[in-house]
């Protein structure tokens, strides 16, 4: 029985390494072999003398002998079967201390892929909770901008002192070019696209107000130039068509 097996199977190992309990039974069966030995009839030789006290003790002698061959062959086996031993259990102790190793660092790395998934999540969140509170922002702004632009619309209507008629057909011209926004749904690139084109709209419209108060101030011009040929004309008029009616003008 190997000393693999001797570990497999829970042999007690301070039985095992009992060696007084082994030599004595060693002893004993050789001992025993020897008595029986003894028991089987030399042959003696014939026409001599037999001296059996000399046999007997030539005997014992050989069986020590060989007694003590066994025990040391026995005990050089048994420290191979302990340096085994030995070797074995720190090949097992080597493998479990490597085998705790390599689960702690593969709880380590679990722990930071964990705690990097988390924070890679908290992140993400963190960012679209930000884009949707900019977003709302740039809404609001842009609706406010728009309130601000009719609220001015209506203060030049009136202190530009039209009729109702006018301004009748100054809100139905612009309900007819005003378009719906249509922004609550809009992400920030869609925002930027309508306000661009707002912008654009914009600017064409105050183009054409330059060009139109550009008309009326050189009407405005003309009206004036007029007028005053008008009146310097009634003056000259009034001055050359009196004339002395016994000695008073006419």
């Amino acid at each position: 029985m190997t000393t693999e097996m001797k570990i497999l199977m829970g042999l007690d190992s301070d039985v095992v390494t009992d060696q007084t309990a082994e030599r004595s039974a060693l002893l004993h069966r050789v001992l025993t072999v020897s008595m029986v030995s003894q028991l089987s009839v030399p042959k003696i030789p014939e026409g001599e003398r037999v001296d059996f006290d000399d046999i007997h003790r030539k005997r014992m002698e050989k069986d020590l002998l060989e007694l003590q061959t066994l025990i040391e062959v026995h005990f050089d086996q048994r420290k191979k079967d302990e340096t085994e031993l030995t070797g074995l259990k720190d090949r097992i102790e080597n493998r479990r201390s490597a085998r705790a190793e390599q689960q702690r660092v593969r709880a380590e790395k679990d722990r930071d892929r964990q705690a990097k998934i988390a924070e890679e999540r908290q992140r993400k969140e963190e960012e679209e909770a930000k884009k949707r509170a900019d977003d709302e922002a740039k809404k609001k702004k842009v609706l406010s901008n728009m309130a601000h632009f009719g609220g001015f619309l209506a203060k030049a209507e009136l202190r530009k002192g039209k009729t109702q008629t006018a301004r009748d057909i100054k809100k139905k011209t612009l309900a007819e070019r005003r378009k719906p926004l249509g922004i609550e749904h809009m992400r920030e690139d869609g925002l930027r696209e309508r306000a661009k084109e707002m912008w654009e709209r914009i600017y064409k419209l105050e183009s054409e107000k330059f060009d139109l108060m550009e008309q009326m101030r050189r009407q405005k011009y003309e009206i004036t130039i007029l007028l005053n040929r008008i009146s310097h004309a009634q003056k000259f008029k009034k001055s050359h068509g009196k004339g002395k009616v016994g000695g008073r003008w006419k």
